[in-house]
């Protein structure tokens, strides 16, 4: 949905697709403003009466003229001392009229801020709370810059559209309504030629507002290209800096940047030429009124009188001045329809599908029967109905078993190919291969980040399909390569591992893997603040921390995702030890490019290309002769 060119934007569907496309946009976007309908209703009475307020100020320049103005002026010519009470009076009634209209526009355009901000803030939580329930897969495939996009343009783009363009579209029409009357009740001939202006300034409205519609849509693409583009070379600097790519980068984000200004550009010429071409039309149309409406005065046709032409000589402005508001706003409505089609792509993701049934719950052991209980005993059991409507209670002890599994990110390219893996309670598993030989691919299976497309994933006896994915992942603990630790102090990146987990349960975790003496040697220790990814950290302080917060949920199965590669030899040592500690009693899955951390392990997998060239233990394997032997004795080299 987020990369340019996958699906058709709004510039590609001008003819019927693309204009159901829009309405189904807009009658999206209106089911947000529904709790909103006493603002609505408010606003929409502040905009009426504001709209009848400009009329009633414009036929007042008739009134002046015709009932105060002229007789004063004839009264002075006769001799009759001239009396301005009711003139004073008329003026005052109006400035009283004036200042409700002004009350109304401002109390309209306020609710209308709250609204929008009040609808802004639905949709970024209606689209990180279904961000949350995409699958791995979205986030692998969709540039985060794009991705963030989605969350500041495109909803600020709504923000206007909402608290500005909405107002002005319904203010518009309602102004130009009651002129119409107006206009047809003051002289109809000048009406008609005032229609016919307004169609030409509208055809002209038309060519130019769908010339810079389409490339305000290709802009707002640019600009998710150009935002995903800067992330990425943020968040890998220092491998920009290490290769000397800075001209390579700078180059590419010109190539950008430059389809975002050309795009941009080509939007804004348009946009910008429509509103001194409407406004020219309009002055034409104000001088052509102007004579023919003081033509029909001195001829006497029509009945028009001199405040007659000047009163439709302003209301002439307040007719064609919406429609050119209207106007102009159009840029800015394709591209908040843009942005909202962008924001309902995201929402529209499939969200991870699951299907399972069984879940994990904690329970009591009562003379050896298994009862399920609300407190937290620390010990689990897969509650696992059936169809007949029994319950069955299994204890969760850690057996994770592959049977032949064949699995490819793409149907049409197998990355895993029959591949059977036991791992009983306790036991420790390690793989090993080149990058590439599918080795973190399995323990996304295990945790169901992605799906196999053949073969079974046993968890203590129980099909993985059937086990509610949030529950499956609580039974397993993850230590990736790639630590991520979150904007908060020690203790809550370590509590993130169990969110219930008291701060003593947070220090017992980081001693148990040996990091609370590294801890309590940071500024503040378990109270520092930690941001940016904890940038002020060693990667061996980030990865025990990391270690910690599997600790603190005490799982019974663990992952460890090549977890010392990016580590010195001494730090090594130390993480190793804590990931000794917490291996301890728990099915481990160790994922290793260094083969002298997985020695000890009960059986060790040789992966090769997706398939499971060796398995057995280090004596086994080394017995053997075979690929593990000559990767231990360096004969061959992991790549």
């Amino acid at each position: 949905m987020m990369h340019g060119g996958r699906r058709p934007g709004p510039h590609t569907g001008m003819g019927a697709k693309g204009k159901k496309a829009d309405r189904k946009t807009i009658v999206r976007l209106l089911s947000y403003m529904k709790e909103y309908k006493l603002h609505l209703i408010l606003v929409a009475l502040g905009i009426i009466i504001s709209a009848v307020t400009g009329v009633i100020g414009s036929t007042f320049i008739k009134t002046m003229i015709d009932t105060y103005i002229d007789p004063l002026l004839d009264g002075v010519k006769n001799g009759i001392a001239p009396d301005y009470t009711n003139m004073v009076l008329a003026i005052i009634r109006m400035a009283c009229i004036y200042l409700i209209g002004l009350l109304c526009t401002f109390g309209y355009n306020r609710l209308m801020v709250t609204v929008a901000q009040g609808v802004q803030k639905k949709m970024r939580d209606g689209m990180f709370e279904h961000m949350q329930t995409l699958p791995i897969k979205y986030f692998d495939t969709h540039a985060h810059g794009d991705v963030m996009s989605c969350y500041t343009n495109d909803t600020d783009t709504l923000r206007q559209l909402i608290s500005q363009s909405v107002p002005q579209l319904f203010s518009s029409a309602v102004t130009v309504i009651s002129v119409f009357i107006t206009m047809c009740i003051t002289n109809i001939w000048m009406t008609l030629i005032v229609l016919l202006m307004t169609a030409g300034t509208m055809w002209v409205a038309k060519i130019i507002g769908g010339k810079s519609g389409k490339f305000f849509v290709q802009q707002q693409k640019s600009l998710g290209d150009v935002n995903g583009y800067i992330e990425e070379m943020m968040n890998g600097q220092k491998v920009v800096k290490v290769f000397c790519h800075e001209d390579v980068c700078r180059k590419e984000f010109d190539e950008k940047n430059d389809e975002l200004c050309r795009n941009a550009t080509k939007a804004n010429v348009f946009a910008n030429m429509l509103m001194p071409i409407m406004g020219n039309l309009g002055h034409l149309q104000y001088v052509l009124l102007a004579i023919i409406g003081g033509s029909m005065v001195l001829g006497g046709v029509g009945g028009l009188t001199l405040g007659g032409v000047a009163a439709f000589l302003q209301l002439s402005r307040s007719f064609t001045q919406p429609i050119s508001q209207v106007s102009s706003q159009m840029s800015s409505i394709i591209m908040a329809l843009a942005g909202a089609e962008r924001i309902f792509a995201l929402m529209d993701e499939p969200s991870e599908k699951d299907e399972g049934y069984v879940t994990l719950v904690n329970v009591k052991n009562e003379n050896g029967t298994l009862t399920e209980t609300a407190e937290r005993t620390g010990l689990w059991a897969w509650k696992h109905p059936h169809k007949d409507g029994t319950l069955t209670y299994t204890p969760l002890a850690g057996d994770v078993r592959l049977v032949d599994v064949d699995f490819g990110y793409t149907p049409d390219k197998t990355v895993l190919h029959d591949v059977s893996v036991y791992a009983e309670p306790g036991q420790k598993v390690a793989f090993v291969g080149a990058t590439g030989a599918g080795k973190t691919t399995i323990t996304n299976l295990i945790n169901r980040f992605y799906d196999i497309a053949d073969g079974k994933i046993r968890y203590d006896g129980i099909n993985i399909n059937k086990i509610r994915k949030p529950d499956l992942r609580r039974s397993l603990g993850v230590v990736l390569q790639d630590v991520n630790l979150f904007t908060g102090t020690v203790m809550e990146n370590i509590r993130y591992g169990r969110l219930d987990a008291t701060d003593e349960e947070c220090i017992a975790a980081a001693k148990l893997v040996d990091a609370d003496g590294l801890i309590r040697m940071l500024p503040n220790g378990y109270q520092t603040m930690l941001s940016g990814d904890g940038s002020g950290l060693s990667q061996g302080q980030r990865q025990l921390l990391s270690i910690a917060r599997a600790a603190v949920a005490d799982p019974p199965v663990m992952i460890l995702d090549e977890a010392t590669s990016s580590i010195d030899t001494r730090t090594e040592a130390i993480v190793q030890r804590g990931m000794d500690n917490l291996m301890k009693g728990r099915t481990v899955f160790v994922i290793a490019h260094r083969l002298s951390t997985v020695q000890n392990a009960d059986v060790i997998m040789v992966l090769d290309h997706g398939h499971i060239k060796e398995k057995g233990s280090h004596e086994k394997l080394i017995a053997q002769k075979g690929q593990y032997y000559r990767l231990y004795t360096g004969a061959f080299e992991l790549e």
